[in-house]
């Protein structure tokens, strides 16, 4: 089992940026791909960044590249979402999530991820 734990989400203006942090605990963080995904209020959980293993290998949602940054601390058990210039459509609960080995071509598919945390709000006001 992997615990993960979220925080840095809440209210910012359009423009403006936020990180979020995901703990992992339980097993080796290392050995998990970590992926951020989001879901809207009526809408389905999407795909928005993940990571390799080793964080080699990033893979970005069209919508967020050039405005969002996934990174990780293997040493710390963290991965980081840095978000800049926000939208009001970015307004989401953001999940991170571990899978085991998942080949960069299939990061963004949500049934490679076994462990999810609780979420975190990210709310983007116009």
């Amino acid at each position: 089992q992997v615990q993960l734990v979220e925080s840095g989400g809440g209210l910012v203006q359009a423009g403006g940026s936020l990180r979020l942090s995901c703990a992992a605990s339980g097993r080796t963080f290392s050995n998990y791909a970590m992926g951020w995904f989001r879901q809207a209020p009526g809408k389905e959980r999407e795909f928005v960044v993940a990571s390799t293993r080793s964080g080699g290998n990033t893979y970005y949602a069209e919508f967020v590249k050039d405005r969002f940054t996934i990174s990780r601390d293997n040493a710390k058990n963290t991965v980081y979402l840095q978000m800049n210039s926000l939208k009001p459509e970015d307004t989401a609960v953001y999940y991170c999530a571990a899978g085991g080995t998942i080949v960069p071509s299939n990061l963004p598919a949500i049934s490679q991820y076994s462990f999810w945390g609780q979420g975190t709000q990210v709310t983007v006001s116009s």
